[in-house]
């Protein structure tokens, strides 16, 4: 059983998207803000982090994503908001700036994301 850390400040959210991961075999571990994302990984060792990118901060995603990369280079990372929405801009991964290996725009369709997790944990 695969198991997936996700950071998001929405409880709402953290709430579903745990209920749709867990229906689908997957072990869910959650926290709601950067610092607490980075210590949960360190602990957890996930197979996959899906980040917000607003928390407290409007680019903590972008950070904790590019602290967990420089730490685990083999970290996989979703990348799931809806800044492109709140910002009129389009956002995808960067290799410098934004480095997760998927970005997807809330909201999502439930099958829609157990197509991607399964994609990036099969990768």
């Amino acid at each position: 059983m695969a198991k997936i850390l996700l950071v998001d400040d929405d409880f709402d959210f953290v709430s579903g998207v745990t209920v749709v991961l867990e229906s689908a075999g997957y072990k869910v571990v959650s926290t709601h803000s950067r610092e607490d994302g980075m210590a949960l990984f360190e602990k957890e060792k996930p197979d996959l982090a899906i980040l917000d990118v607003m928390m407290d901060q409007p680019d903590d995603g972008f950070t904790l994503a590019n602290d967990l990369k420089r730490k685990h280079p083999e970290a996989k990372i979703m990348m799931l908001s809806s800044i492109g929405q709140v910002t009129g801009m389009n956002y995808d991964k960067d290799d410098e700036m934004v480095p997760v290996d998927a970005f997807e725009e809330k909201p999502i369709m439930p099958n829609k994301l157990l197509e991607k997790v399964k994609e990036l944990l099969t990768k």
